[in-house]
């Protein structure tokens, strides 16, 4: 809501910064302090940090979230029911009423021109404070007829200055923009400081996308958009403002994107793995299950990406459980058929080492030379495998982020698989990218067309290479990349953070893959019955992870903190069953022995921390308690649940909270209700924010200025197409777009290595 109207000493220094100004303007009149700014000043300025404002052209971007449309004014004897109209008054009664429960009712009575209208507001006591007699204000809302008078409910407010009230109040007033504000800074202020921004800086915004363009698709002039953004004459022309200013964010990154995947293709190739009818099924033959319909289209794309000489790049998202590890082994076995390489890169050891037990399961009988690369290897067997990994004898390599390592040279890599990509930067992706020229002699099969299908045995546990030399052109070669998170992704994300990838998505489940029943926990009752119903499934044979969000307590009886829950567990709720413990903090081995423990059915329940989010495979494990729930978020919830329910016994789920929030309510009522991780996906982003969900928020990975592709999702769809043509049809390279272009590398060069890629 507006305050009341400026004093004559905030006008008076208004003036004097206005003056100071002249003698502060840098080079760039756009990067000028926003303390010098007329109405800010120093004090001011400070509390603009807040909001990520410190220079003028971060003043004039800052977007208001919507606007007050004050331009229906009306008498109050021509009012109508239930329709968006103001009026305005003086304010001659105001009252507060305690109603039953604890609720209130604030009253401002307005005398318009003789005739009286009300404003209420329920329990919004602060809101009595806001109003003095005689202060000239403007309502503005759907009233109705109450006890003979009109009436606005949580009406929306405006306060009258003197030179308001002097004038034509319909002119004065009109589409007031409303900002997101911090403490210290109150909408009126916010409006003064913008205003002045306008006024002395809009003309100075270059405007980078050229006449023509504009004009083809009905676009405001930039310095324009900026005042309807700021001081619009009416609703339409706010609405077109803002879409010009978060049409120019989403369309520059889109840009960039669109930039280095034609660098990666146009600089890069790879070498073309070729997939016959007769290598497809001896792979399958490996597996216990056949391929859903969602894998056995993956895998279509996937092979039609791999026989291509130019560089696969693809994002595999799939639900919980859905088999994305079968869709990387499926191609990583494709490349090593070929006679090439392949690598899969996972962000932690414990998601590393169950790839690679998966690995050791399918291939245990085969003549395929596999490593295992994390940190702490002994130094002797890390020398060997960097020189079979070097000359191309280890033809699969899975490990941590050691396999990116300036000490690790691939002979002739294929294929890089990286497992939970939002883990991981642009730059740890584009690691993969320097390879050596030069075929493994070690390895071959023909090229697409002309394979080799003895590269394949007719048994189901072998899978070999032929030893013939290939030769391939010299030129050096990039992998194929293949990308993959079991954490859906929502759709707005997907063309924000991996717009530069092709995307494949698997959603349905394997056949006979049970849901888990999912249940708030929140009375000590509750949570009694909760650790009674682990006694009867533990009796039956069946295994339960209880995860906290923490290692250690916040004081002596945190009952959230790992240590304390695993010693209450052990003396009292679960006390005669097998009870261990795990977190991050532990020694390898130690977490090694105690998940082997876990995994040979020696442990009943594992107390654990989010350590077991991603990797943990035990089909027993059907049980799950997460302790103050509430402080995860839904894509980590539904991770943490997918641990459970992975074999053929009914999985349940147990979320321990007594928070009362809204959104902590909402959080948990979904994961009640819905089992769908890209549902609970797009339920996470809206309430958490686009950061929030892909861990950017610190790291900057979502470099926007005003845009959020939650909220702006058909913008950016515009936006995406939009940038598509222009690289496509080669405009953008043209000197009419040189300013464009350089706006989109200024912006994004370094965050998404552009001279470096491909």
């Amino acid at each position: 809501m507006s305050g009341p109207p400026a004093s004559q000493s905030q006008i008076d220094h208004m003036a004097d910064s206005s003056e100071k100004l002249h003698h502060t303007i840098v080079e760039d009149p756009l990067q000028t302090p926003v303390q010098f700014v007329p109405g800010v000043g120093p004090q001011r300025a400070t509390l603009l940090t807040k909001l990520g404002i410190t220079t003028v052209l971060d003043l004039l971007l800052h977007l208001p979230h919507s606007v007050n449309d004050f331009t229906d004014m009306r008498p109050a004897t021509h009012l109508e029911k239930d329709i968006e109209q103001s009026v305005h008054g003086r304010v001659v009664d105001r009252d507060m009423r305690n109603l039953t429960k604890g609720r209130s009712l604030v009253g401002i009575l307005l005398d318009c021109d003789g005739h009286f209208v009300r404003g209420t507001w329920f329990n919004q006591p602060w809101t009595l404070k806001k109003f003095r007699d005689d202060d000239h204000v403007v309502f503005s809302g759907k009233p109705k007829r109450a006890s003979g008078r009109w009436e606005f409910s949580n009406p929306r407010i405006h306060w009258l200055s003197p030179e308001d009230e002097a004038s034509d109040i319909e002119n004065a007033v009109g589409v007031l923009p409303r900002y997101p504000l911090t403490e210290g800074i109150k909408m009126d202020e916010m409006r003064r400081m913008t205003k002045s921004v306008v006024d002395a800086f809009a003309d100075d915004v270059p405007d980078p996308l050229p006449e023509s363009y504009r004009t083809h698709h009905k676009l405001p002039h930039l310095p324009l958009a900026l005042r309807g953004l700021h001081t619009p004459e009416s609703k339409q022309q706010f609405e077109a403002a803002r879409h010009r200013v978060i049409l120019d964010d989403l369309l520059e990154f889109q840009l960039g994107l669109a930039l280095r995947r034609r660098i990666w293709g146009k600089n890069s190739k790879s070498w073309p793995v070729a997939v016959t009818a007769k290598i497809d099924a001896r792979i399958r033959c490996l597996f216990e299950f056949r391929f859903t319909d969602g894998q056995d289209d993956t895998v279509k794309e996937l092979t039609a990406d791999l026989a291509k000489d130019q560089p696969m790049h693809r994002l595999l998202q799939a639900d919980v459980g859905a088999g994305k590890t079968a869709i990387a082994v499926y191609a990583m076995l494709s490349a090593v058929a070929a006679g090439y390489q392949a690598v899969l890169m996972a962000p932690t050891e414990v998601l590393a080492t169950q790839h690679w037990q998966t690995f050791e399961h399918l291939l245990c009988q085969s003549r395929v030379k596999r490593g295992f690369l994390v940190g702490g290897l002994p130094a002797a067997e890390r020398r060997q495998l960097l020189a079979d990994i070097a000359s191309g004898d280890c033809q699969i390599v899975v490990g941590t982020q050691a396999v990116i390592q300036e000490s690790v040279r691939f002979r002739n890599l294929a294929l890089a698989v990286i497992d939970e990509q939002h883990r991981f930067g642009v730059r740890q992706r584009a690691a993969f990218g320097s390879v050596d020229d030069e075929p493994n002699p070690g390895a071959s099969a023909a090229l697409s067309g002309h394979a080799d299908e003895t590269a394949l045995p007719a048994s189901q546990q072998e899978v070999t290479v032929s030893s013939e030399p290939r030769q391939v052109p010299n030129p050096p070669r990039q992998p194929h990349v293949l990308v993959m998170t079991a954490t859906p992704i929502p759709r707005s994300l997907c063309l924000t953070r991996f717009g530069d990838l092709d995307i494949s998505t698997i959603r349905e489940l394997p056949p006979g893959r049970q849901n888990v029943v999912t249940s708030r926990v929140e009375t000590a009752e509750q949570q009694a019955r909760a650790w009674e119903f682990v006694r009867q499934q533990v009796a039956k044979g069946r295994q339960a992870f209880v995860v906290c969000p923490r290692v250690e307590g916040q004081s002596e009886d945190d009952e959230a903190a790992a240590e304390t829950v695993f010693q209450n567990l052990r003396q009292s709720q679960l006390s005669g069953l097998t009870v261990d413990l795990l977190h991050g903090r532990m020694d390898r081995n130690v977490r090694h022995d105690i998940m082997d423990r876990f995994r040979n059915k020696e442990v009943d329940v594992l107390v654990s921390t989010t350590v077991i989010e991603v990797g943990v495979d035990v089909p027993n494990a059907t049980i799950m308690l997460v302790q103050q729930a509430e402080r995860f978020g839904l894509a980590q919830l539904h991770q943490l649940r997918g641990r459970i329910c992975r074999g053929s016994f009914q999985g349940y789920c147990f979320l321990i909270s007594d928070a009362d929030t809204p959104e902590a309510n909402e959080r948990l009522k979904a994961m009640e209700q819905s089992s769908d991780g890209f549902k609970l996906a797009e339920i996470d982003a809206e309430l958490r924010g686009p950061g929030d969900v892909l861990g950017t928020r610190q790291s900057g990975a979502l470099p926007l200025r005003v845009a959020n592709p939650i909220r702006d999702i058909q913008i950016l769809k515009t936006a995406r197409r939009m940038a598509h043509d222009l690289v496509r049809t080669g405009d953008f390279d043209s000197a009419e777009y040189e300013a464009l272009k350089n706006v989109v590398l200024e912006r994004f060069a370094h965050v998404l290595d552009l001279p470096q890629t491909g």
